[in-house]
């Protein structure tokens, strides 16, 4: 195949996979990173978001382009500067990626860019929600369609551009998973507010194959909801770790004001949630889950 993937925010737990998932695939890797460090079988190319730099050899060669750069939404509290951070290290990192594709020659293909299923809001209870609903209003959401527009000049350049409104990425490194994961080992983990928010999930198996299919497959464009066919409420999400583990859940739900005073805003995280589904891959393509069931998602990363 010989094609150059290239690849921003590569170095994180989805990066890694993916990259290892694109080299099986017999797909070239380049990486666009603020420290060019040496990673085997992998060009790594420099970039500097601040700076407006990025480096036009990472441009040149490559054949198709996966964005996925963007502080982590749950990494710190949400005070005004780290908001600031949360939304230009998306709409500034695309910006960039645009200009560059405009002032370089180049042979682009397709533009698979990240989103979030947060573009309908921290909270829609237990509303089934497409790809055609209507975005919400909270910071998120704000920030989801701010990176989205950003993404779009991609598609104004003549490009195929997919956009994944990813969900709850499973994973057994970083994410959600770990935290979770961590007191129902010791003993300590419940359900969170009420227990009945949903939580519209995804393996990262099954992340990293569909941004795979979507910048292989020429038939994909636009925006779709990655998120496995099933959503599944905090509470069974809770007990089914639990089970996997072969532990109890001893203690009543953790109230929702307790994670208020402990993160802020940014609690909707987890005291939010989305009945998200995954209409247009169902409807529109033949791509196959391997993790369609959640029990089988969490013994394969906890196993």
């Amino acid at each position: 195949m010989n094609e150059t993937v290239l690849i921003t925010g590569g170095t994180g737990s989805i990066g890694r996979r993916l990259t290892q998932l694109l080299q099986q695939a017999g797909y070239q890797v380049a990486l666009l990173s603020r420290s060019p460090k040496s990673i085997p079988d992998v060009r790594v190319y420099q970039w500097d978001i601040q700076k407006g730099h990025i480096d036009p050899q990472a441009i040149a060669t490559a054949d198709h382009i996966i964005h996925l750069a963007g502080e982590g939404i749950a990494d710190e509290r949400w005070t005004d500067q780290r908001k600031e951070a949360i939304l230009n290290s998306r709409t500034q990192s695309t910006d960039l990626l645009v200009q560059a594709l405009k002032t370089n020659r180049h042979k682009v293909k397709s533009f698979v860019g990240a989103s979030a299923i947060g573009y309908y809001g921290g909270n829609t209870d237990d509303r089934p929600l497409t790809e055609t609903s209507q975005g919400g209003s909270d910071f998120l959401a704000q920030v989801v369609r701010a990176w989205e527009r950003s993404e779009e000049q991609v598609a104004s350049l003549d490009i195929r551009t997919v956009k994944f409104r990813i969900g709850v990425v499973l994973m057994a490194e970083g994410g959600a998973l770990p935290k979770l994961v961590q007191p129902i080992r010791l003993g300590a983990g419940a359900p969170i507010g009420s227990g009945q928010q949903y939580i519209s999930w995804i393996h990262l198996d099954d992340m990293c194959r569909l941004f795979i299919e979507g910048l292989s497959n020429t038939t994909w464009q636009g925006v779709y909801n990655a998120v496995a066919p099933t959503p599944v409420t905090n509470e069974t999400l809770t007990r089914a770790i639990a089970q996997v583990l072969h532990r109890p859940i001893l203690l009543p739900n953790i109230p929702a004001f307790a994670i208020k005073l402990l993160y802020g805003e940014m609690a909707i995280v987890v005291t939010g949630g989305n009945y998200v589904l995954n209409k247009r891959i169902a409807d529109e393509t033949d791509f196959q889950y391997q993790y369609s069931d959640l029990t089988r998602a969490l013994e394969n990363l906890l196993g």
